[in-house]
Order: structure tokens, then C-alpha cells, then sequence
């Protein structure tokens, strides 16, 4: 006869592999820093979205030469800003439109939806995509800027540069400016001689930030575990580079027809603090497909001194002046940077002041 202490002791045992199954289903989750994977169904939305972007553009040939002629039809800047809070700076950004030829640019709005966001009065800003979820150093803000790319690129054929910004970044200078550097000045991009040399913009290229020699590169390469990103990438083809960039047409193309790189940016980390995939994926992928057709830089300005948890320093009313504006500019690689950021929203009453005298004052 068993005795009832070894009865309950077996059963206690027995029992354990039940619990393990069964708890998930039954407990609530646990808190978590990991965000949620992206679902089957966001993923085929995606999909179908890039598709009827491919397809739309299938015909079409983008020239990696060309100039400016009465022949070619007006060329556009698309601005994306990629958002999951109020977009604080749209005053600032409606003088930056002002004077702007409505026929030159085109502004479209991912906002996260899980956020409460009150849309700016402007109905310069009225673009605002079908959104999903983002989180931060997560592949979701990969999809989210794919999905602002390739609705840009279905809604006008003639959006020809692609400008991904934030609700943290604010202009440096007019958009006559930012136009004319993007399509016609044959000195803006330095690391392109034969513009200068020609005195004629021969070609567009992508700015978009490409760094082979961070220190923590290896550490995010085996975030999600050593061979991981093997046999499509090797350590030696993973880049970083900031977020946020301005990509030819060429390239926004590029970006949304790719499946083999994102495969693998859409492996959840287990190394929470060395996981930015949105700093890595576009990098990379322009790297490996088409290196020369890229500047290796952005033209949005950053300070990365003093950062905290990954974020880059945040300016504050107080340091708002002409002076920062112009420090801003500063570039070893154009004749300016177009964009800035961080900055908290009580920067807005500050940077308007000085917008007329300064920031648009080029």
C-alpha cells in the first residue's frame, strides 16, 4: 500500500509537464521589454501593399543618370514621418511649406494607432497611411517605414526623393533650399566629384548613413544569436547607420521588393540592449545591392554626445538660438545638413521665432 505522502509527491511530479503546457494559455502574460512579434496578418497586409507598389512599377526604368530638362515632368520630395506621438513641430513645418509649389512635394503621416494622436490642424498633413503598431529597436519599425515607401510610391509616380523623418525633427533650412540641393546643385554632395566637375547633377544618390566600423557592431550582428543572420548576411556585410535617411526613387523600389534581408531583421533579439534593427536593415541592404549608389551619409543632423538608453541628445527650449541653428548646418560631407533632431515640443514657441529670420533665411 502507498503511503499518501509518496501518492502526492508522484503526482506533484506527474503533473509538472501539464502545468508547463497549460500555464501560458491559462495565466496573463508576463511584463516584458521583448514587443510583440509581427502577426501573420500585418505581415500579408505588407506584402499585398509592396506588391501592388511592384507591380505599379514594374515598367518603369529609373535612370541612375539624368538631368533637368523642360521635357521631364516636375520632380517631388516625398516627406515621410514615421510617428507614435503628436507631431509637435507641424507649425514649424507649415512655414516650411508656405511658399512652397503645392506640385513639388508630398507629405504622408504613419501614425501608430495604438497611440491617441491628435492630427495637426494643417491640411498640408492630411495623409495619414493605414497603420500598424510600432515599437522601439524592434523590426516593426522596419514594416512601418517599408509601408510609408511603398504608398508614396503608389500614390504619384513623380515623388523621386524620399525623406523618412520623425516627429522629433525639425528643417534647417527653407524648402526652396532643400529642393534645389536634392535635384539641382552639382555641389551639394561632396562625395560626388564628377557633379562639380560636369556642373550639372548627373545622378541621384541615396542619403543614407552606411558604417562598417561601430564598436558594438558585433554585438548587434549575433543579437539574435550567433549564425543567425548567416548565409545571406556575413559580418562583414552588416552596416549601421542612422534611421533616418532621404532615398532616391531607385532605392525606396528597392527597399520594398526585398523579402531575403528582411527575413532575417524580423528575428526577434534576445540581447534587448544591443538590438536596433532599424539602425541595420536599410543600411545593409543598400550596402550589399548598390554601394556606389549611395552617399554613406544622412542630412539629418544627430548629436550623439551625452546619450542616454540609445536616445540621442534632446535639445531644450533654453538652447534654442540662431547660433544652434547654424552649428546644426555644419557638414563634413555636403554643403549642409537639410534636418535636425532631437527636440522636445516646448521647442516649438522658441524655433518659430527665429523661423523667418534664420531657419528659412538661407
Amino acid at each position: 500500500m502507498l503511503s499518501t505522502p509518496f501518492v502526492l509527491t508522484l503526482s506533484l511530479l506527474l503533473s509538472l509537464p501539464i502545468l508547463f503546457l497549460v500555464a501560458p494559455r491559462i495565466l496573463p502574460p508576463h511584463p516584458t521589454n521583448h514587443p510583440i512579434p509581427i502577426s501573420a496578418s500585418d505581415e500579408l497586409d505588407d506584402i499585398n501593399l509592396f506588391n501592388r507598389a511592384i507591380a505599379q512599377n514594374s515598367n518603369s526604368n529609373p535612370s541612375k543618370f539624368f538631368h533637368l530638362s523642360s521635357k521631364n515632368p516636375s520632380l517631388k520630395i516625398a516627406f515621410l514621418f514615421l510617428t507614435n506621438s503628436d507631431l509637435h513641430f507641424s507649425p514649424l513645418w507649415d512655414l516650411f511649406f508656405q511658399n512652397a509649389n503645392n506640385n513639388l512635394f508630398n507629405i504622408y503621416v504613419h501614425a501608430d494607432p495604438y497611440v491617441n494622436l491628435t492630427r495637426p490642424l494643417s491640411p498640408l498633413f492630411h495623409k495619414f497611411i493605414p497603420a500598424k503598431r510600432t515599437f522601439r529597436a524592434s523590426p516593426t519599425l522596419i514594416s512601418a517605414t517599408r509601408r510609408l515607401l511603398a504608398t508614396a510610391l503608389l500614390d504619384d509616380p513623380a515623388n523621386n526623393y524620399f525623406a523618412l523623418l520623425s516627429q522629433h525633427c525639425v528643417p534647417l533650412h527653407s524648402f526652396s533650399y532643400v529642393y534645389r540641393s536634392l535635384f539641382i546643385s552639382p555641389t551639394f554632395d561632396s562625395s560626388d566629384p564628377d557633379s562639380s566637375r560636369f556642373g550639372v547633377r548627373l545622378r541621384y544618390k541615396s542619403f543614407v548613413e552606411i558604417l562598417s566600423d561601430s564598436p558594438k557592431l558585433w554585438k548587434r550582428y549575433v543579437a539574435r544569436g550567433r549564425f543567425s543572420m548567416m548565409p545571406e548576411i556575413s559580418f562583414e556585410q552588416f552596416r549601421v547607420g542612422s534611421q533616418f535617411f532621404t532615398l532616391t526613387r531607385r532605392h525606396a523600389l528597392l527597399v520594398v521588393k526585398d523579402r531575403t534581408l528582411w527575413r532575417k531583421f524580423k528575428i526577434p533579439c534576445y540581447r534587448d540592449d544591443e538590438c536596433y534593427p532599424e539602425e541595420h536593415y536599410f543600411p545593409t541592404l543598400l550596402s550589399m545591392r548598390d554601394s556606389d549608389g549611395c552617399t554613406k551619409y544622412t542630412l539629418t543632423k544627430v548629436n550623439w554626445t551625452g546619450t542616454v538608453n540609445g536616445h540621442p541628445y534632446t535639445y531644450r527650449p533654453a538652447e534654442v538660438s540662431p547660433e544652434l541653428i547654424l552649428r546644426l548646418r555644419q557638414s563634413n560631407h555636403s554643403e549642409s545638413y537639410l534636418f535636425a533632431r532631437k527636440f522636445t515640443p516646448d521647442c516649438l514657441e522658441p524655433l518659430l521665432r527665429i523661423a523667418k529670420s534664420v531657419i528659412f533665411k538661407d
